[in-house]
């Protein structure tokens, strides 16, 4: 069990591809990753039922299942970067989560999942001047989370379910940037002094909560027989960034390492959502969250006349989403049993004037009869800077998705 463990931190540290805030917090992952939420649109929130696995925005919809869920995810993106007349592309493949729960009949339900909340990446060499001065830019930082969840539904009003989930920070952010000599002005005879030195500037450091073990979600449900809805409330938490400098020449000189931490301070989430369901299989979602920015992000800086804050507006979600349940006798035709998925997406990041607007196509294939069902999402959209300075971002993935549903504990 701890070799499993340790192989799904690690593919968790692998980052997104977005180049956003990469001094700040990174790319904030939507509504946990989960490859089913993701192909309608990110909404979806309220909706229950065995095959939907934990939601991070609500932690009380699993009061309702009746079965053991497992759903681990895995995302393949390539985002096109833009600004003025220059531009790249970066791949990326990652794991943004995983979670079990388990119902436990008049005692509720527990949960718990590992997803990866903010992330950055970025590995390029750029050639600069007539003497091609080389620059490496290297980051590489993961905010991931152990969230536990409890839920259980009222004795008396059963339509209703209560749940509540902390949420374990953990993490890790390495920046380098590395700059070669600059022989311009360096005399032909003497370029041999000069050509193997190199600038270097490494930052290492970890990230947790300051002065408390984790933060919390609780969430209250409503499920009707056609119309479900949910609100949920995150509370505000402090992450701490410690970091170690350390500026190099030719990585034989070493001046005394810097330690200092940074401090970010998230702000209190609110979020809501409803799911409609007509026709018996055809459901509707919207969902809204909303956080409140109101203090700049203290970048990790630290060389070259960087930038020291990046500046930070609300940041929301709003969701639209259609799901067509597939059929649940084994014995309909197979095209039936498949659930199919539509929805879009327009949110607004935690950086100042960046925007994202975002559409999918999804669907889930059952495997066998047991209820195991492979999750796929299409996406696509695009992320505009209004401010200038920012890469524009057009971005397309592909997420995966295996959801397991058993009996564990019960009798057959």
């Amino acid at each position: 069990m701890k070799k499993i463990i340790l192989v799904l931190l690690g593919l968790v540290a692998y980052s997104f591809a977005s180049v956003i805030g990469l001094d700040a917090l990174g790319e904030e992952q939507t509504a946990g990753g989960m490859a089913s939420t993701a192909g309608r649109g990110y909404a979806g929130g309220a909706k229950t039922g065995d095959a939907e696995g934990l939601s991070v925005l609500n932690p009380a919809r699993n009061a309702f299942d009746t079965k053991v869920v497992f759903n681990v995810n895995f995302l393949m993106d390539m985002v096109v970067l833009e600004k003025k007349s220059d531009n790249f592309v970066v791949n990326n493949i990652s794991m943004p989560s995983f979670n079990l729960s388990f119902p436990m009949g008049g005692f509720g339900a527990f949960g718990l999942a590992l997803w990866q909340s903010y992330s950055s990446n970025l590995n390029e060499e750029v050639s600069e001047g007539k003497n091609s001065v080389e620059t490496t830019i290297e980051y590489q930082s993961s905010v991931y989370e152990i969230v536990p969840n409890y839920t259980f539904r009222l004795p008396i009003i059963r339509n209703f379910s209560v749940g509540a989930s902390a949420h374990v920070v953990m993490g890790n952010s390495t920046r380098k940037i590395s700059m070669g000599p600059d022989m311009e002005d360096v005399a032909s005879s003497d370029t041999w002094a000069v050509s193997r030195t190199e600038l270097a500037d490494y930052v290492d450091g970890t990230w947790e909560i300051k002065n408390h073990p984790a933060y919390y979600t609780a969430a209250i449900q409503y499920r009707g027989h056609q119309s479900s809805f949910y609100f949920s409330y995150t509370t505000p938490h402090t992450l701490l960034n410690k970091l170690d400098y350390n500026f190099r020449m030719s990585e034989l000189d070493t001046l005394a390492p810097t330690k200092r931490s940074r401090e970010v301070e998230v702000p209190a989430m609110l979020a809501t959502g409803m799911n409609f369901r007509f026709m018996k299989r055809n459901n509707v979602m919207f969902d809204l969250a909303a956080r409140g920015w109101d203090k700049d992000i203290e970048n990790i800086g630290g060389s070259f006349n960087m930038e020291p804050v990046t500046e930070t507006q609300k940041d929301m979600l709003v969701a639209l989403g259609f799901q067509r349940d597939g059929s649940p006798m084994f014995y309909d035709p197979y095209l039936d049993r498949v659930t199919y998925r539509l929805g879009g997406w327009y949110k607004t990041w935690y950086v100042k004037d960046v925007y994202e607007l975002g559409g999918s196509l999804g669907a889930g294939f059952p495997l066998g009869r047991k209820g195991t069902t492979l999750d796929l999402s299409f996406q696509g959209g695009k992320r505009f800077a209004d401010s200038g300075r920012a890469w524009e971002e057009l971005f397309f993935g592909v997420r995966i998705g295996l959801m397991g549903v058993g009996s564990w504990g019960q009798t057959r």
